[in-house]
């Protein structure tokens, strides 16, 4: 039988590991939580690099919000704003390295979306029935 100390020890371990693992997906969240950040670097990877252009796939964003994650995007080190002074002046936006590390996010989450609309869509028919 365990002894209280031995509870305590294993409890702490548990609430220590615990608190890794929410810190951790919590420093995730800040870098690439939201609705938006996935879906503008998706949008960049694959060619999208002016703002109208990121602005014209990422459906319903507006202008503003766009603004403000592409800030938040750069400043966490995921993209670079490149601007051309020349005439006219051009801003593309392009993927760091960085951005790189997100591939197994972006799978994962793509894998499970598509799962995840399947079994709404069974669902439905199911209901419809």
């Amino acid at each position: 039988m365990k002894n209280q100390n031995e509870n305590t020890e294993v409890n702490k371990e548990f609430t220590d590991e615990c608190h890794k693992v929410l810190l951790a997906v919590s420093d995730a969240l800040y870098a690439i939580g939201g609705k938006w950040k996935l879906m503008i670097i998706i949008a960049i990877a694959r060619g999208n690099n002016r703002f109208m252009e990121i602005q014209r796939q990422v459906t319903g964003i507006s202008a503003r919000v766009l603004s403000n994650e592409l800030k938040e995007l750069e400043m966490n080190g995921f993209i670079i704003k490149k601007v051309d002074v020349g005439y006219p002046v051009t801003i593309e936006y392009q993927l760091l390295p960085y951005s790189n590390t997100l591939e197994e996010v972006v799978s994962a989450m793509t894998k499970w979306g598509m799962q995840h609309r399947e079994k709404i869509k069974r669902k439905e028919v199911k209901i419809l029935l």
